[in-house]
């Protein structure tokens, strides 16, 4: 009964299927690991190359370049593997994201710029978490180098963003009346 819960289950004319089933055989198929990263790839180089009008209006260009690099990206596993390992960890930064909007709705003006900018900040950082743990997943020794200096980074990133903080709110001039030293002249 419990199995029947967890997965959309129904009967049909070849007996019983599951959306558990289905996703299983189009991974076996490539689906998630070859067609689905090629689509991606195509579609943002397309995307790049037709907005940059790099070959004027000629859009089979666009379309054959993007075809291109689409398929030579997915010469060797590199590809599939790092999306295999960002698109989890990124739906769970976007989840932790929404949920901050989602309280922050309840409890907060948005027309108020500074919850704005904090939950930008916050984005800023999950997306950075995101990043390299994807790199420490996937065996890139800068991801170990964050493992182990993440501190220091961070104290580094608090104290520019404090000098910054200090000096943009020290920039703002007053107008001081101009005076004339001890050897006045007035024109």
């Amino acid at each position: 009964m419990l199995k029947e819960m967890i997965f959309l289950q129904a009967q049909g004319y070849y007996g019983q299927w599951s959306i558990g089933d289905m996703l299983n055989q189009w991974a076996a198929a490539g689906f998630f690991s070859y067609l689905l990263p090629f689509l991606l790839i195509f579609a943002l180089v397309y995307g790049i190359l037709s907005s940059m009008q790099l070959f004027k209006d000629n859009r089979a260009v666009d379309a054959i370049v993007a075809l291109v690099v689409g398929l030579l990206a997915l010469q060797f596993d590199f590809v599939p593997v790092f999306f295999a390992a960002v698109f989890p960890r990124m739906a769970v930064g976007l989840a932790i994201i929404l949920v901050l909007l989602i309280l922050a709705g309840f409890f907060v003006d948005p027309t108020k710029g500074g919850i704005m900018y904090t939950l930008l900040g916050i984005g800023v950082i999950v997306t950075i978490i995101v990043l390299v743990q994807t790199a420490g997943s996937i065996g890139w020794s800068g991801g170990q180098w964050w493992y182990y200096n993440w501190p220091m980074v961070a104290g580094v990133v608090f104290l520019l963003i404090v000098i910054a903080i200090i000096v943009g709110g020290s920039s703002k001039k007053q107008a001081t009346p101009y005076v004339l030293g001890p050897f006045r002249t007035e024109k």
